[in-house]
């Protein structure tokens, strides 16, 4: 049975949903699919993004003759097949060949491909996620225009799944078209994956259904029981209510009890910066120092050391304000993906970087830092504090 991402991928550019900087009315890419303008470019963007679709539109277009090769498992011998074709040499149709993930050919294999694409016996359409300007040779990037994609927008991956539940004769309503759109995180192809494995596990398309087809089973490897568990989180939770002695006591029958000093040690680390954390940053380094002291040592000694460094933590002033910041943060991440990072703070280490526009306009010291109009974030972030009740 034919795929559903395969059965509804665009064969026109009418039918194409996104990359309207590239190929919306009087951009280069579609002027020069609409023209017939043959020359030599890279697809660079993240996956599902429509790197295959263009590449195959664009063929169509210039009825060209399409090779597809992966750079993962082709090689000079596929390159040279192509080349040598016997079935071409009649055929006046130009040679298209479309490397998918071009950023995994090897130098010695791009500068074997390099000939073939100057003397015109190939026109190459490489397809990547990485960026070309490292992983690409320059003297093929220079002979390529490069074309940048972005991550499909949620309204552009709504469209695309309903379409895909068109095509597949099966409704998907509302709630589960939001959540999809969403986590599939601008890939059109986890969201008509995911739909297709949905029906097929399920049936009907609910929410509750798609949560179901991604998840994830994890199961907990419980060494010494419930005991184990339990003796911890005691340890943990005296220590933030600054229970002092309740913590030492906690600690002792751990120890006596024949726990790992090692697993005590690392979840001291973490309370230091979980409970303690902007309060009293040098609890980070003691409990650093406690965990080492276990390692270097080892016990009987080192549990001195755990209950020199537990007193220490269960006295120190508490603050969870970098702890509730991060998961706030990361709850934007898991709700709206990966948003696009202003341009102003993107590194822009090459020629093609700059002319693209990466970290212009970027100032050493705004003036008003993390401000809606100084505001590093994102655009659908701007201004957002994750970090309460501090100053910047």
């Amino acid at each position: 049975m034919e795929p559903l991402a395969s059965k509804i991928r665009p064969q026109t550019l009418k039918e194409f949903v996104g990359q309207t900087d590239l190929v919306g009315p009087g951009k280069a890419l579609r002027k020069a699919i609409e023209d017939g303008h043959l020359f030599s470019f890279i697809l660079w963007g993240p996956p599902g993004t429509g790197k295959t679709t263009l590449a195959r539109i664009y063929a169509g277009a210039l009825d060209a003759r399409l090779y597809e090769l992966s750079a993962v498992s082709a090689g000079k011998d596929d390159i040279r097949k192509i080349v040598e074709d016997p079935d071409t040499l009649m055929d006046q149709r130009p040679k298209l060949l479309f490397l998918d993930e071009i950023h995994r050919f090897n130098k010695a294999q791009q500068d074997y491909l390099l000939p073939f694409v100057e003397s015109g016996k190939l026109t190459l359409i490489g397809a990547t996620t990485e960026n070309p300007s490292f992983e690409v040779i320059s003297a093929l990037l220079s002979r390529c225009r490069v074309f940048v994609l972005k991550s499909l927008s949620e309204k552009e991956l709504t469209e695309i799944i309903k379409r895909a539940g068109k095509s597949g004769g099966f409704k998907v309503p509302a709630p589960a078209l939001k959540w999809l759109s969403t986590l599939a995180n601008g890939d059109a192809r986890i969201a008509i994956t995911a739909l297709e494995n949905c029906h097929r596990l399920y049936g009907a398309i609910t929410l509750d259904n798609l949560k179901n087809t991604f998840e994830h089973n994890f199961i907990r490897f419980d060494k010494k029981g419930e005991e184990h568990y339990d003796t911890i989180s005691a340890f943990i939770k005296s220590m933030r209510a600054s229970d002092v002695d309740a913590a030492l006591y906690y600690l002792a029958r751990m120890i006596e009890g024949g726990e790992d000093p090692a697993f005590i040690a690392r979840r001291m680390v973490v309370f230091a910066s979980e409970d303690i954390g902007l309060a009293q940053p040098t609890a980070l380094v003691v409990a650093n120092e406690v965990f080492q002291a276990v390692l270097e040592i080892g016990l009987p000694e080192a549990q001195i050391n755990l209950a020199h460094g537990t007193a220490y933590l269960a006295l120190a002033a508490k603050d969870r304000s970098a702890y509730n910041a991060y998961f706030e943060a990361l709850a934007d991440v898991q709700k709206l993906g990966n948003q696009p990072i202003p341009m102003n703070v993107r590194n822009a280490p090459t020629k093609l970087m700059k002319e693209l526009g990466y970290h212009t306009g970027y100032e050493l010291y705004p003036k008003n830092p993390g401000s809606k109009e100084d505001s590093y974030l994102p655009e659908k972030l701007k201004g957002k504090r994750y970090l309460k009740g501090k100053k910047k």
